[in-house]
């Protein structure tokens, strides 16, 4: 049998920092379950998972690349670990206890995802660690310096991936640091259940487990409002994804605000299933955010894994997280981190399959239904 983690070469940067290793490395982590993930050190980014489905047959389900050159060349965050903050601090800048600080506006005229040169664009440490119960699990870890894109604080950072032999796919984080700053990661993975590069994911049922949603405004930026779900962003109960995307905000998705849990607590997120594949992801998480992405932005020029185009709606996303604009203090809860404390979170994107075929005719799910 196989080793549970290996690794490999999977590309040289072509320049980087004097002295720093430039070599980008892909770690592999095989579940006793069938579940298969590829993380690359450019970014925490996971290329690669596959995914059992009905009858055995395994598909790579998130959308990326091949080689390291396209991830190099520019993505919309795809597999990554984004940060220091994830998400849009509107008019760039945020205020910590009376102190202002100025961000890139690199989506003007908010900051997104960290800035110019987030996390995921950086090379993290990689090593093996052990679990409990053997688990193939790897430890990613990375120092962000004070200053680095506008942030206070130098802060230590530690994400752990592992595989659990029932399919989940695990997420720790935990990080430090020597000044208050504001932290909030989340992992971007684009999902298309079917397989990447099948086409949009309108045939997907969705569901997420939140009555309450933080609305945007024009420019994508929160406006600090709480408001109870309204019947276009409502997936209270299980809906087509293609029947809901017309009727989203911007076709975007929003930022929902998860039940109240106990703190360090994962709590269900979301549920999605494609019935074709009997495949089922289930989203649990001690953040108290979730942002729906349905990967409207996508448009086709961007050719994937398999060499199809990633058009509109090709993956959703579903990144768990804290509320990002540091300067709305009654909203930010467990973002803030102070010297002396620890920001501790766990996410778990669980893979099942519904053994069921589903009953009478099916819509084409390379068809949208908006089309």
């Amino acid at each position: 049998m196989s080793s549970p983690i290996s690794s490999r070469t999977y590309g040289i940067l072509p320049s980087g920092p004097a002295g720093a290793s430039r070599v980008v490395t892909a770690w592999t982590l095989t579940g006793r379950g069938g579940l298969e993930l590829e993380v690359i050190t450019l970014g925490g980014i996971v290329t690669r998972i596959l995914a059992p489905g009905r009858n055995g047959t395994r598909d790579d389900v998130v959308l990326g690349f091949n080689n390291l050159d396209a991830y190099l060349a520019g993505h919309p965050y795809f597999g990554a670990i984004t940060g220091r903050v994830a998400g849009r601090i509107g008019g760039a800048a945020f205020a910590i206890d009376g102190t202002t600080f100025p961000l890139a506006a690199n989506d003007p005229p908010n900051h997104l995802h960290g800035g110019v040169c987030g996390f995921d664009k950086r090379i993290w440490n990689a090593l093996p660690v052990d679990h409990e119960d053997g688990a193939p699990s790897l430890q990613l870890t990375y120092t962000s310096p004070h200053g680095e894109e506008g942030y206070p604080g130098n802060v230590e950072v530690q994400v752990t991936y592992t595989v659990t032999h029932d399919n989940v796919f695990l997420i720790e984080s935990e990080a430090t640091t020597d000044r208050a700053t504001t932290l909030n990661l989340t992992h971007h993975s684009y999902f298309n259940l079917s397989g990447e590069g099948s086409g949009p994911v309108s045939g997907h049922q969705l569901q997420i487990f939140a009555g309450e949603f933080f609305p945007a405004g024009d420019r994508m930026a929160l406006t600090g409002l709480r408001k109870p779900v309204e019947e276009s962003n409502n997936f209270l109960e299980s809906r087509r994804f293609g029947d809901a995307i017309p009727h989203l905000f911007h076709r975007h998705g929003d930022l929902y605000a998860l039940p109240q849990h106990a703190r360090g607590e994962l709590a269900l997120a979301a549920r999605l299933s494609e019935p074709a594949s009997g495949r089922v992801l289930t989203v649990s998480t001690t953040n108290t955010c979730l942002q729906l992405y349905s990967g409207v932005h996508l448009d086709g020029s961007l050719r994937g894994k398999s060499g199809a185009p990633y058009a509109p709606h090709a993956g959703l996303c579903l990144e768990c997280q804290g509320y990002p604009d540091a300067s709305d203090v009654a909203l930010r809860d467990g973002t803030i981190l102070y010297p002396g404390r620890t920001q501790r979170h766990t996410s778990a994107y669980a893979f099942s399959v519904d053994a069921a075929p589903p009953a009478g005719p099916q819509r084409n799910v390379l068809q949208p239904s908006w089309e």
